[in-house]
């Protein structure tokens, strides 16, 4: 009886650990980590800092495409602050 209860709050943890991780994307950029969705995220400068020039560029939306990197797409908001990070 006890091994179910165990189990089952297991479950939920996981559950809820998939849940929190799928809202915060993030990238990696060498040996920094580069996240959104945090109140004020990295601008437009701390990203070229960290991660180097984007491979393409459309207004506010940055491809990072480069070897040994997954591809990402970096979205800013009028003020050059980052909003969203995603795999397109």
């Amino acid at each position: 009886m006890h091994y179910k209860k165990t189990l089952a709050t297991l479950s939920f943890v996981a559950l809820l650990m998939t849940a929190v991780t799928s809202n915060a994307n993030s990238m990696k950029c060498g040996s920094h980590i580069v996240q959104d969705g945090q109140r004020s995220g990295p601008g437009k400068y701390e990203i070229l800092k960290k991660c180097g020039e984007p491979t393409e560029r459309y207004g506010n939306t940055w491809i990072y495409d480069k070897p040994g990197m997954k591809r990402y797409a970096l979205t800013f908001n009028s003020n050059g602050v980052l909003n969203t990070i995603r795999r397109p």
